[in-house]
Parts: C-alpha cells; sequence; structure tokens
C-alpha cells in the first residue's frame, strides 16, 4: 500500500524528509530510532532532524541523518516573523514529507508556510494545518514514548513492526579527548558510577541525602569513582549532594555538552538518576540505568518515560494518591520518599555483581 494513498511504486516514495522534534533532550534521544527506522526503509532519501538548539548534540553525529536543523523558539528566533522567515528558509529545503513528532502551533505552522507536500503529525496545536493527522492520546501512558513515535508512523501507513526500539547516539574523538582531559584532571579513574540529582521538576527529584548515602556506600564496596552530571540547572543539588558525602566525588556538573555526557556515560559502570532526559542518553550508550521515578500520573510514568535497556532498574512507589499535585504535593513527596537508600543500593549491586564481578 502506498504511504499516502496517492499510487503505487516508488514514484511516491518520499526523497527528502523532515523529522521534528523541539521539546526536551530525552524526547529527542528517544526519537533516534525512528531515524534508524527512516534510514533503512529509505536508504537513499535526504533526511534531516529538527531540533532546539541546546539538544542539537544528541543527534549531531547520527550516522542516518544528513542535517540537523536548529530552531531557536526561546531565543532569537522566537518572534512569529521570526518564525516565517524560518519557514520559507525550509521552503528552499524542498522537503517533500515532514514528520512531527511533538504537536507544537510553531512547528505545523513552519510545515504548512515551507510547502511541504505530506506533512504527517498529532491533531492538535493547529494539526487541522497537516495532511495527515491521528489521535493524540500519549497523555492516558499506555505505551513507551517510543512506541507512541511508531505509533504515529504506523497510523501514517508504515509497516514498523520490525523497527528497532532502542535509542543510539555516537560520540566523536573531541568528545573522547575532552572527557580524557576532565577525568584525568579531576583525578577519576576506570571505575565509575555516575549521578544525576536534578530534574525539571521538586516531585521528580529524589532527596539530595539520599543520593549522597548511596555513592557513599557504592563508592566503598565496588572500588569506584563517583562523578556527578547534569546540565547547569543540577548544578545545586549536585552541590548538596557533595556536601553531604562522607566521600570524595568528583562535580562535572554544567562543565559537559551533550556529546560529551554521552562519552562519559559510555564509560560508566552504573548510572543512579532521576526521571530525566541524562537516563535516555545513558540508554543510548549502552550504560545500565537506575532511574528513580516519582509522580502518580500515567503521561508521566515509567511505563511512557522508563529507560529501555536489557539491564536498567527502575524504582516507582505508589502510594495511594488518586490525583497527582506535582510541585504542588500535599504529600511532601511522599511517593519519592518510600524509595529507600537500601533498595538503590540493592538494585545497584545486581546489576554491579552480574556484569561486572
Amino acid at each position: 500500500m502506498c504511504l499516502w494513498g496517492r499510487g503505487e511504486g516508488k514514484d511516491m516514495e518520499p526523497k527528502r524528509i523532515l523529522i521534528t522534534r523541539t521539546d526536551r533532550l530525552g524526547d529527542v534521544v528517544l526519537s533516534t530510532p525512528v531515524i534508524r527506522f527512516l534510514r533503512e526503509k529509505y536508504p537513499e532519501a535526504y533526511i534531516a532532524f529538527m531540533v532546539r538548539p541546546e539538544n542539537r548534540d544528541a543527534v549531531a553525529n547520527n550516522p542516518d541523518l544528513d542535517e540537523v536543523i536548529t530552531y531557536d523558539k526561546y531565543g532569537f528566533q522566537k518572534s512569529f516573523w521570526s518564525t516565517v522567515k524560518f519557514a520559507f528558509g525550509l521552503r528552499k529545503k524542498k522537503f517533500d514529507t515532514a514528520i512531527a513528532l511533538h504537536p507544537t502551533n510553531r512547528v505545523h505552522m513552519m510545515l504548512f508556510m515551507a510547502g511541504i507536500r505530506t506533512r504527517i503529525g498529532y491533531d492538535r496545536n493547529m494539526g487541522r494545518l497537516l495532511t495527515k493527522r491521528v489521535p493524540h492520546l500519549k497523555q492516558k501512558g499506555d505505551k513507551h514514548e517510543v512506541d507512541y513515535n511508531f505509533e504515529l508512523l504506523e497510523r501514517a501507513g508504515f509497516d514498523t513492526s520490525k523497527a528497532g526500539r532502542l535509542p543510539y547516539m555516537v560520540t566523536t574523538d573531541n568528545d573522547r579527548r575532552l572527557v580524557d582531559s576532565v577525568l584525568k584532571d579531576s583525578g577519576v579513574g576506570e571505575s565509575i558510577i555516575a549521578v544525576h540529582a536534578g530534574a525539571s521538576c521538586p516531585s521528580k527529584r529524589w532527596p539530595s541525602e539520599r543520593f549522597a548515602a548511596v555513592a557513599d556506600i557504592l563508592s566503598e564496596k565496588y572500588r569506584s569513582d563517583i562523578v556527578l552530571v547534569g546540565g547547569d540547572e543540577t548544578a545545586e543539588f549536585s552541590e548538596q549532594v557533595l556536601f553531604k558525602m562522607k566521600r570524595k566525588a568528583a562535580d562535572l556538573t554544567g562543565m559537559l555538552l551533550v556529546g560529551e555526557l554521552a562519552e562519559l556515560l559510555s564509560r560508566c559502570r552504573l548510572f543512579i538518576s532521576n526521571d530525566s532526559g541524562p537516563v535516555h542518553v545513558a540508554v543510548a550508550v549502552g550504560t545500565p540505568v537506575i532511574a528513580i521515578f516519582g509522580r502518580k500520573d500515567p503521561g508521566l510514568s515509567p511505563k511512557r518515560w522508563g529507560p529501555l535497556g536489557e539491564k536498567d532498574v527502575v524504582l516507582h512507589k505508589d502510594v495511594g494518591c488518586e490525583i497527582c499535585l506535582a510541585h504542588l504535593c500535599e504529600k511532601d513527596f511522599a511517593c519519592l520518599k518510600a524509595i529507600t537508600v537500601e533498595e538503590v543500593v540493592e538494585a545497584a549491586g545486581g546489576i554491579l555483581r552480574r556484569n561486572y564481578m
């Protein structure tokens, strides 16, 4: 069956494809299986991926892409006229197919103004400007985000039954040299456990003193160096962990770009993190993850956002809330506090003993 129902044969196959994902880091990383699927299906097509500037490194070295396009919707391209100008820049690239994995008014408007013949996406946020719309049901959390991405393609006519689900990232020689230098300067050896104590919302942040306790125990028991990572927004939480630890740790928070973070995580024995983008970066480079989840909200659940690696562990507790109030929690984030230091240490031990001892 032809993808758009307008005839059969290779003449109707897409030749210039634009994929858009303009939300956060984890969302971009979880979109990489779509990139690989489209490359395998259309090996001769020109495939581009549009992201926010801060997430460019997540796909900059992807071997299945011909181009990465950045759209700074919170910066210098924030205004309406900048968006129009950007759309006409896209028009010059002569894309024939666009796949909007994250629905926004601006993206849908730009794809329309760019004159892209086939525009696939969700039926929300000016979805009427698309040529192929599918219901947006992600808030139900019935499946993983990767599977929602492929469901969008399925409903548009693709057969994704044989598509791989694991995200992937590729690092560069420059990433490797930078990480070599940073680790050497920080006195970090070859046995590394990374910790990410930040998250976008208080309802996702496990207490810093518990991260510190876990880091101390694992550092001593498994003779590993602890490295704290994250973006600038994570700095205060890393500082809290560092202050509360009894053993030495290296704080690399705010020092690494996304590609460099991926390179660092690829060298780690284990990554322990709140629910956040770096979880999926770790999965993409094959590092085992312990992901700590709070909140009882289907759209934010581990079922939708959990790590996908075979060795990964998710810790998530239901403390009986009927409705999650997120950062307005009236139970002092009881779901997070129900996860104990001992449980994280036990999960870490299971991973480390099984794979490294």
